[in-house]
């Protein structure tokens, strides 16, 4: 097993001018499981209760039925949104987000979900179908830089290989978001930055924790795995300021984090600005619970390493999204699950 490192997350959408006005840049490829883009559950008890043939039979029987839309469906119209806008401004150049749909499904299932994608006018060109094989080689293969999952033991794979992931949770009860403007929430500690200080708070204590990050306010705390989805963004936006697109721009990031507006909340704003990084909107919470605060923001997903904030998130209506990074995923709920080792 190797050692996450976030480094490995491909420099995305950077981007340079051509000389005919046109722009170029890496798309950031965003690979999303067919569990996650649609909802399979019925279909799923099917295959638990009932195995694969009956599911497969069910699946043929109804696919001129078009899937109902699952818990990143408004993430990937949104992104679609971004290309769209991105693609007025420079017709010349490749779309910024490349989706690809992933899934272990049987390829009888296929003409199921490409009806679908054709049902709701989905852009997404690229659909791999592993036959139940393990999708961590097909990921790399495609040098994903984001991986969305339904199932919690994949997106940790993917995290444990180096690739960003998470997985993806449908909320309580619907939130009507925003068909103009891509929002994306982010968790601070092992979510953009590493868990280096999150370790402190969990094996030493909150007095610790202020006075650590206070001492260490102006030294940049190490990247997460989602700092290459936030700086892929924050390139974008980049695009659309150039061309007087500021007060319009599609896209809008947020920091929603424990941390206060003190020293900790310092070092986590020297970081962002050593990464030449912006944020449209900081939210420092000291402690406070983050879900009433999301459901202001309305985000297409918040993404959080610790699961008592996604299930908060998610029973108030939003769509969040768990990062199975660093040290909180050895407890929950503040209980420890499984004792942590102090960093020498």
């Amino acid at each position: 097993m190797s050692e996450m490192n976030p480094n490995e997350c491909a420099p995305a959408a950077d981007s340079a001018e051509k000389a005919d006005g046109a722009a170029e840049w890496d798309p950031f490829r965003i690979a999303v499981s067919s569990r996650t883009l649609f909802n399979m559950d019925e279909e799923r008890k099917i295959y638990e209760k009932e195995g694969l043939d009956k599911y497969v039979a069910h699946q043929v029987k109804h696919e001129s039925e078009p899937l109902q839309p699952g818990a990143a469906f408004p993430l990937v119209k949104a992104l679609m949104t971004v290309n769209a806008r991105l693609k007025k401004l420079y017709p010349d150049s490749k779309e910024p987000f490349d989706i690809v749909l992933m899934t272990n499904n049987h390829d009888q299932v296929d003409l199921r979900i490409t009806n679908s994608i054709d049902h709701y006018h989905l852009t997404i060109d690229r659909l791999d179908m592993t036959g139940g094989q393990s999708l961590i080689g097909y990921l790399k293969a495609y040098m994903t830089n984001l991986y969305l999952s339904k199932d919690s033991e994949k997106a940790k794979e993917a995290i444990e290989e180096g690739i960003a992931a998470a997985t993806v949770f449908i909320p309580e009860t619907e939130t009507e978001l925003c068909d103009t403007q891509l929002r994306v929430a982010f968790d601070g500690d092992a979510v953009l930055f590493s868990d280096e200080a999150e370790i402190i708070m969990k094996t030493e204590g909150l007095d610790s924790f202020i006075k650590h990050e206070t001492m260490k306010k102006n030294i940049s705390l190490p990247e997460g795995p989602l700092k290459c989805f936030l700086e892929a963004l924050c390139k974008l936006q980049r695009k659309f300021y150039e061309n007087n697109e500021r007060m319009n721009c599609p896209i809008r990031t947020f920091l929603v984090t424990s941390r206060g507006a003190a020293g900790s909340g310092a070092r986590a704003l020297n970081t962002l600005r050593s990464w030449d990084l912006e944020i449209d909107e900081l939210c420092l919470l000291a402690g406070a619970p983050k879900g009433p605060l999301l459901q202001k923001i309305k985000p297409h997903i918040f993404f959080d390493d610790q699961m008592s904030h996604v299930e908060g998130a998610t029973k108030l209506g939003i769509i969040a999204a768990h990062v199975p990074y660093g040290i909180g995923q050895k407890y929950h709920k503040g209980k420890l699950i499984e004792k942590p080792e102090k960093k020498k």
